[in-house]
């Protein structure tokens, strides 16, 4: 079961449709700022990317902060059950609720 997640200027929102400008922009978020602890909104991608760059972008965090964590906010349990199976142990799934409404 998908948990909720709030949504804020902080979450970063992931939405091109060349899942590489995604991961790429991930990477380059990990590598200048702290975000030890992070939320992603992935929403916008089709299953199969979301599955990709959450399941790379979270080995990618992992690497500089092993006990950061990441909520991504998806669409789907199935990008959950795909990625959870990896057992990526930064990473949690749930659906975004915006501060404010």
């Amino acid at each position: 079961m998908l948990q909720v997640f709030t949504k804020d200027v902080s979450t970063l929102v992931l939405d091109s449709a060349a899942p590489e400008k995604n991961i790429e922009s991930v990477a380059s978020h990990i590598k200048l700022c702290s975000c030890k602890n992070m939320t992603i909104d992935i929403t916008n991608l089709n299953i199969l990317d979301a599955c990709r760059v959450s399941a790379l972008c979270s080995t990618m965090h992992y690497m500089k902060y092993p006990d950061g964590q990441i909520n991504w906010i998806v669409n789907s349990e199935a990008v959950e059950a795909c990625v959870s199976m990896m057992g990526l142990g930064n990473s949690s799934f749930g659906v975004g609720a915006n501060i404010g409404g």
